[in-house]
């Protein structure tokens, strides 16, 4: 069996059409319907922060089984990146794009008709499968159909759904909150309705072709050119012969006994997972974090802040992110991001009287998450996706976003209890130091800007 990574030099013409191609109606295609599937993943994470608001006195649940709940998702992420990543190189992107779906239909359903804690857990850890699947195969075929010099900013807005997924989970929370629908069915209405979103991208995906990068790295170069002509007509003008490529299954091994990919696999991997611990932290405990600060507030009330929040400072920083992706380099966007959202968490945890004074705290809160939106949030995505030849990408990316979701899970699990043992400042502080140690493992990654995919 070959393993070898390097695309043979009868695809060359194939990849070069793609890299120069310039946006067209199929790019912003492809990024909507790949972006409805993180648009999922996004409701279906943040939507539980609200829903345990609800959850925590019906079941009478402890800080760590809120944690728990908030957090099995998380993990289950982990499982389902890795495992959808490897099965996106060894048999390629299409035939898994939507069975990740599929499985975050079931979930959602599962949650809603939840009658305990147990059964909440399983079904939860379900549709977590579901979401860490779609991170590889979403991110890795849209970076293998856009092209080099927009290749960014097209990845990053079909990731930009995740910010209005977020911003859709508060919307419908609140709704269903301030139309005074018992508690009991809306947090089951709020779990439910995150298959609505994943049907429509079960039918959508199984309409796209397979990414003709692959396709012709598997070696079916005929097939890969008819590909690329049905989204860029007249792209390569002869389909040649039927070539006997190298197998697409791109070596396990190779990532961890190349310096150079391990290298890279730490850079990536390990920003994520930074990003992650700190971010997931304060976004699945944020309803408590503004009950820490707000002296009994209703739930309509905790929403609606989360809302606003999501709104002026979130939105704002994906649109300066996206704005400038492609025009400054990758990595000092994430620096820049994580240096925000890092500096304005250690000001809550420093600065004395801060979760105290409303206003001051929503501002440095808030800047936290304009940090996180306007750079990690895409970048990690972005890069993840690049950074690796085409035989392992989402091998690689799965791994990448995969221990990031374990970063997600550990901050999830933990910032529950933190907030009850040590207070908000001290939970603060924490995650704001957290944030910055991202900043040298992104510093360890070669900056990609503008090149040609290998």
């Amino acid at each position: 069996m070959t393993t070898t990574l390097e695309h043979p030099p009868q695809t060359d013409q194939v990849n070069r059409a793609l890299d120069e191609a310039p946006p067209s109606i199929f790019h912003l295609k492809a990024a909507v319907v790949s972006g409805m599937g993180f648009f999922t993943d996004a409701y279906d994470l943040n939507v539980i922060s609200t829903a345990l608001l609800l959850l925590k006195p019906e079941y009478h649940l402890s800080a760590g089984q809120v944690g728990l709940i908030g957090s099995t998702s998380l993990i289950a992420s982990f499982v389902g990146a890795v495992l959808f990543g490897r099965l996106g190189d060894l048999v390629g992107r299409k035939r898994i794009y939507g069975l990740e779906a599929a499985i975050m239909v079931i979930g959602a359903v599962g949650s809603a008709l939840s009658p305990n804690f147990t059964w909440l857990l399983i079904a939860r850890f379900v549709l977590g499968i579901g979401i860490g699947g779609d991170y590889p195969i979403s991110a890795t075929i849209m970076t293998e159909y856009a092209n080099r010099r927009s290749r960014g900013k097209q990845v990053a807005m079909m990731f930009s759904t995740y910010t209005f997924g977020q911003i859709g989970a508060f919307m419908v929370g609140l709704t269903l909150l301030a139309a005074g629908v018992n508690h009991d069915l809306a947090w089951r209405l709020m779990l439910g309705l995150g298959a609505l979103p994943a049907l429509g991208v079960l039918y959508s995906r199984r309409r796209m072709p397979e990414s003709p990068r692959f396709t012709a790295f598997s070696g079916d170069r005929p097939q890969a050119v008819r590909d690329l002509n049905s989204l860029l007509p007249g792209a390569v003008d002869k389909a040649g012969e039927q070539i006997a490529g190298p197998s697409a299954r791109g070596s396990w091994r190779t990532l961890f006994t190349s310096r150079t990919l391990l290298l890279t696999l730490l850079g990536t991997a390990g920003a994520w997972f930074a990003y992650d611990v700190a971010v997931y932290g304060n976004s699945i405990s944020q309803p408590a974090i503004i009950n820490s600060v707000i002296s009994h507030p209703s739930p309509v009330e905790v929403t609606a802040i989360n809302l606003i929040l999501a709104v002026v400072f979130a939105l704002t920083g994906l649109c300066a992110g996206i704005w400038l992706m492609d025009r400054i380099p990758r990595r000092v966007q994430q620096i820049i991001g994580l240096a925000v959202s890092g500096v304005a968490l250690l000001a809550i945890g420093l600065l004395p009287g801060v979760t105290t004074h409303i206003a001051m705290f929503v501002i440095l809160f808030g800047m936290s998450s304009f940090g996180s939106t306007f750079g990690p949030c895409l970048t990690t995505m972005v890069l993840g996706a690049e950074m690796f030849p085409i035989g392992v990408r989402a091998t690689a990316h799965g791994l990448s976003a995969g221990i990031g979701k374990i970063g997600a899970y550990v901050g999830a699990l933990v910032a529950p209890v933190l907030l009850a043992d040590i207070g908000l400042p001290h939970t603060e502080l924490l995650a704001g130091v957290v944030f910055l140690i991202g900043i040298p493992l992104t510093l360890v990654l070669r900056e990609p800007s503008g090149r040609a995919l290998n």
